[in-house]
C-alpha cells in the first residue's frame, strides 16, 4: 500500500464561525446535545455564504458540524485525563474526545432548527457545544440511517453523564424574572450546571468557593453543596456582563 510522504501538510480554510451561548470554555458541555437550550448560529464566510451552497440542507434535521478547537493549545500529549474518569486516570489522546489533539479539529453532532439566506448564510442551531467564535471548516448532513449504531461499545463513557440538582437563590431568581428570556435562560443555566462544569477532580469534595460560568450576556455565580447523599450546586447570582468586557 503506497503512504503518503512523510511531513505532508494540508491546509484548512474555515467556511464560516459559530455565535453561541458560551462565552468561554468552562461551562460549555463536554458533548453536543447535553443542553438542549444553548442555541447558536453558524456564520458562513464568502464565498461560502451563497444560498446555493446550502440547498436541500433544509430537508434534514441534524448536521455534523466539522470545526478547530481554537481556544485550546497547539500542543498535545498522546495520553491525557478525560473527565468521565475523575481527571486522575489517563488514556490515549485517541481513545478520548480531548480538545488537546494533534491538530485540534473536532466533531460535533447538532440539531438544525432553521437556516436564514436574506443577507449570506446562517444555520440555526440547538444543542449546541461550540464556544463563541469557533472556527468551522466542514458541514455535513446526518443520516440516522448510516450513523446510528445503539448496539456499538462506548468504552469508558457508556452512559450520558448524570444531572445534579440545581437550585436558585432568592436572589438569583429576582435578577432571572427582570429579563425577558428567563425561561430559557434558566433552562440552560440548569443544563449546563447540572453537568457540574468545575474541574473534575474537585467533584465530591466540599468546598466553600464561588464560582462563575459565563451564558450569553451573564456571569452565573454558582457553589456547591455537599452532604452524605449528594452534590447538589446553588445560583447565588446572575450578573449582567459589561458590554465592553
Amino acid at each position: 500500500m503506497q503512504q503518503a510522504p512523510p511531513g505532508e501538510h494540508f491546509s484548512l480554510t474555515p467556511v464560516g464561525y459559530v455565535i453561541s451561548d458560551y462565552a468561554d470554555k468552562f461551562g460549555v458541555p463536554r458533548q453536543p446535545g447535553l443542553a438542549p437550550a444553548a442555541n447558536a448560529q453558524l456564520v458562513m464566510h464568502p464565498p461560502y455564504d451563497d444560498p446555493l451552497a446550502v440547498r436541500g440542507l433544509e430537508a434534514f434535521s441534524h448536521v455534523w458540524i466539522s470545526f478547530v478547537f481554537h481556544q485550546s493549545p497547539e500542543r498535545w500529549s498522546p495520553l491525557v485525563r478525560p473527565p468521565r474518569l475523575g481527571g486522575n486516570r489517563k488514556v490515549g489522546v485517541f481513545a478520548s474526545r480531548s480538545t488537546h489533539r494533534p491538530n485540534r479539529l473536532g466533531l460535533s453532532l447538532v440539531a438544525l432548527s432553521g437556516i436564514d439566506t436574506h443577507q449570506g448564510v446562517r444555520l440555526m442551531l440547538s444543542g449546541c457545544d461550540l464556544v463563541n467564535g469557533t472556527p468551522v471548516v466542514d458541514i455535513k448532513p446526518y443520516l440516522p440511517w448510516a450513523e446510528a449504531l445503539p448496539k456499538a461499545q462506548a468504552g469508558f463513557a457508556p452512559a450520558p453523564p448524570s444531572q445534579l440538582a440545581v437550585h436558585f437563590s432568592a436572589t438569583a431568581l429576582a435578577q432571572l424574572a427582570m429579563r425577558d428570556d428567563h425561561a430559557s435562560l434558566r433552562a440552560l443555566i440548569e443544563q449546563v450546571l447540572g453537568q457540574d462544569p468545575r474541574p473534575a477532580y474537585q467533584h465530591g469534595k466540599p468546598s466553600e468557593r464561588v464560582y462563575g460560568v459565563r451564558l450569553r450576556d451573564v456571569d452565573v455565580k454558582f457553589r456547591p453543596h455537599q452532604n452524605d447523599e449528594a452534590t447538589t450546586l446553588e445560583v447565588v447570582a446572575i450578573e449582567t456582563l459589561n458590554a465592553t468586557r
